[in-house]
């Protein structure tokens, strides 16, 4: 059969490249393990079934894609797992031309966040897969959303130690799991980046303040990545100032309504955002002093010291 694979992601926001679609990876591997030719979908051909998936709600619609494609990922509204023979596939890794591996060793979580899609999606916690099922990489990014929080995902990281790969939970991982054994494990092992956290409302702050003290005290000197929802604009530079001042990277990240009919995102947000993520920036000037010019400027000249200038 000839098989097409549709990334919605990246025909929609071609100027951002987010990261290779797992589903779409295992299609591949499985679709040419039964000797099918797989592409990526190009609207002038002609194929025997064309696979579409999508993450993002906020991504368009492509009118060039055929009716019959079968669509997945919450983008689609669409939460039905893969079936088991695809779904614990080893992807095809060549479909992107990664030179990292990916996966998951948990699915789901044990927090019901309101902004959050995964109890929709995933719904509670529990094992999924050994390492050994996707790992082919010095580098591994895995995609857990809460790893921290089942011992399987606990022992999957001892396995990872063990093997000598550079690790990344991109998703993040749970400060409030972080104790002292924890922090210490999570130390002893090879980070592609740096750790990733969250501190999505004011009463995660001193949490966060208490895993990065144990991360620190365990030996941990890399930078420390933070996500950082915002959604009220005082409540959210202030959760920003708090985890700059303790020597954290916030990464704000604007909250998007996920009903039917999403509201836009606040200018003021946008603005937050990208001070907040542009470090350049961030480091250089207050938000209250922040403004497009200076943004202008800053994108101009990509110097930190055209501020003393404006």
């Amino acid at each position: 059969m000839k098989i097409a694979l549709h990334d919605a992601d990246r025909i929609g926001a071609r100027k951002k490249k987010p990261y290779p679609n797992l589903a779409l990876l295992k299609l591949s591997a499985w679709h040419k393990a039964h000797g099918d030719a797989v592409s990526w979908f190009m609207p002038l051909e002609q194929y025997d079934k064309v696979y579409s998936s999508k993450v993002f709600l906020f991504t368009p619609k492509d009118p060039y894609l055929p009716a019959d494609a079968i669509k997945g990922g919450p983008g689609y509204r669409n939460y039905d797992a893969l079936p088991e023979e695809i779904e614990h596939i080893c992807p095809d890794y060549s479909l992107y031309g990664l030179d990292y591996s990916m996966g998951f060793t948990t699915r789901g979580c044990i927090r019901r966040c309101p902004w959050c899609i995964v109890p929709l999606k995933e719904g509670a916690i529990r094992e999924h897969a050994d390492v050994s099922e996707f790992v082919r990489h010095k580098d591994v990014v895995l995609m857990d959303n809460n790893a921290l929080a089942h011992e399987h995902g606990i022992a999957q990281m001892e396995k990872l130690k063990n093997l000598g790969v550079r690790v990344d939970y991109n998703q993040g991982l749970d400060a409030r799991l972080i104790d002292d054994a924890v922090a210490h494990l999570l130390s002893s092992m090879q980070w592609t980046k740096y750790i990733r956290l969250a501190c999505d409302s004011a009463p995660m702050m001193p949490i966060i303040e208490k895993a990065v003290r144990r991360l620190r005290n365990a030996g941990y000197s890399k930078e420390i990545f933070c996500y950082t929802l915002i959604q009220d604009k005082n409540e959210s530079l202030e959760r920003i100032n708090f985890l700059c001042s303790i020597g954290v990277s916030p990464f704000a990240q604007p909250y998007r309504d996920l009903g039917e009919n999403p509201k836009p995102i606040e200018q003021c947000l946008k603005n937050l955002s990208y001070w907040c993520n542009n470090p350049r920036i961030r480091k250089t000037i207050p938000f209250s002093e922040y403004s497009e010019a200076v943004r202008y400027q800053f994108k101009k000249h990509k110097k930190a010291v055209v501020y003393a200038s404006l």
